[in-house]
């Protein structure tokens, strides 16, 4: 194994696994730390964790077996993965496990990148875009675990380590590899341990990925990895062949547990044309509404039936407020997890999950221990393998045309 990565959660993973396995690296996700060795032909592995937001301690201990795990198997550079909108609190969770992986790795520059052009992500100034808005105007301020309320990633990170936080600016990124090089040992000299890209264009990203060359960590969103390979590619260290896809063509539900407003949309969308079964957070909370009950409705539902809990962010504020944010989350995911293991024994072949913290639950619920990387449905979503038997998309809250739902289904038969 060449690169070693780490996913701080299942929807993130995949999309990283996605972009390794297009620019041509043998890819496989692992749902967790396996227990045993890789395979032999794996180039890349990304060991997906559940670790966004959970206590910040527990997500630097997951994040250091992780590494212990890829560094027996012997891989020679890490990278360590999370949201392109920077998903976290002032506590954390970003900032203590770069910190404690660039120390344990010795690293002393680390790129900070979360800018994905393919989804409209980009970082300018050290601040973070969405499409044309700062980051705190995006939607993501409403987020009811990780508001983002600064889109200034220096100054967020700051809050959340004691490493000292430098930059490249834009104008440098544009001048390519070597102005890039130049720049971070000019930032590490300084003292600045965690260094934040700047990149407005694959093309940046690409050429912040040649500058990493060598290096032992790269943190950030999968855009910037789209540069690695290339590496090992140019040294003859990578010669494999991706695994050919073959899509599934059972029965197939749709699992929704995001609010974002891309999946707020999608829903809307697709209800115009499919059945559609809301989950009241309420009747959950208080044992009326089982995983039973809205399977046994999916079951009998004709063409592509969604579930969904995907409230505007007032009403999941009231939710909050009434039950507490922990223990609401906690009984929703519990219940997705019970409600997609249900769903597979009773025959479903495909599932299309929308929502981070809703794919982590599920695919913990499903026990899959890892998966194989197939074609992309849309930008950071790729279609993937979980078993003879079965086949999934997880979806990222933001991420999607509006359309995704129906263009998952058919992508996931192996129909274009």
């Amino acid at each position: 194994m060449l690169l070693g990565c780490i996913g701080d959660d299942f929807t993130g993973s995949s999309d990283l696994a996605n972009t390794l396995a297009k620019e041509g690296l043998n890819v496989v996700q692992y749902t967790g730390i396996p227990d045993g060795p890789a395979s032999d032909d794996v180039e890349a592995g990304v060991i997906s964790l559940k670790s966004r937001s959970i206590d910040p301690a527990q997500a630097v201990r997951l994040s250091l077996q992780a590494l212990r795990w890829l560094q027996a198997q012997g891989c020679v550079q890490f990278f360590f993965k999370y949201c392109s909108t920077f998903d976290s609190t002032k506590e954390g969770n970003i900032g203590p496990v770069a910190e404690a992986l660039a120390k344990a790795l010795g690293a002393e520059k680390v790129i900070v990148c979360p800018a994905f052009p393919g989804t409209n992500r980009s970082v300018y100034q050290g601040h973070l875009f969405v499409n044309d808005v700062l980051l705190n105007k995006s939607g993501m301020e409403n987020h009811p675990i990780t508001p983002m309320t600064d889109p200034d990633i220096r100054r967020w990170l700051t809050h959340q380590t004691a490493l000292d936080v430098g930059h490249v600016a834009a104008d440098i990124v544009l001048r390519g590899r070597d102005a890039i090089l130049t720049a971070l040992d000019n930032e590490a000299e300084a003292g600045k341990r965690l260094i934040v890209v700047d990149a407005l264009r694959d093309a940046d990203l690409r050429e912040i990925g040649a500058a990493a060359d060598g290096l032992p960590l790269v943190t950030g969103a999968s855009g910037v990895a789209l540069g690695l390979p290339a590496n090992f590619h140019r040294k003859g260290l990578a010669n494999q062949s991706p695994t050919p896809w073959t899509g599934q063509r059972g029965s197939c539900v749709i699992l929704s547990g995001s609010c974002s407003i891309a999946t707020r949309g999608q829903l809307e969308k697709h209800q115009r044309d499919h059945p559609g079964y809301e989950i009241s957070v309420t009747e959950v909370m208080s044992g009326a509404l089982v995983p039973e009950a809205v399977v046994d409705w999916a079951m009998k539902a004709d063409s592509l039936p969604v579930i969904y809990s995907s409230a505007d962010p007032g009403a999941v504020k009231q939710i909050q407020k009434k039950f507490g944010r922990e223990k609401s989350a906690e009984a929703l995911e519990r219940f997705f997890s019970d409600t997609a293991r249900l769903l597979v024994s009773a025959g479903v072949e495909r599932l299309i999950v929308a929502g981070g913290e809703t794919s982590g639950a599920v695919v913990e619920g499903l026990a899959v221990e890892q998966f194989e990387i197939g074609p992309e449905i849309d930008p950071g979503v790729p279609a993937l393998r979980a078993g003879s038997d079965l086949v999934v998309a997880l979806k990222s809250g933001n991420f999607g045309t509006v359309d995704f739902f129906e263009k998952a289904a058919k992508l996931l038969a192996g129909q274009s």
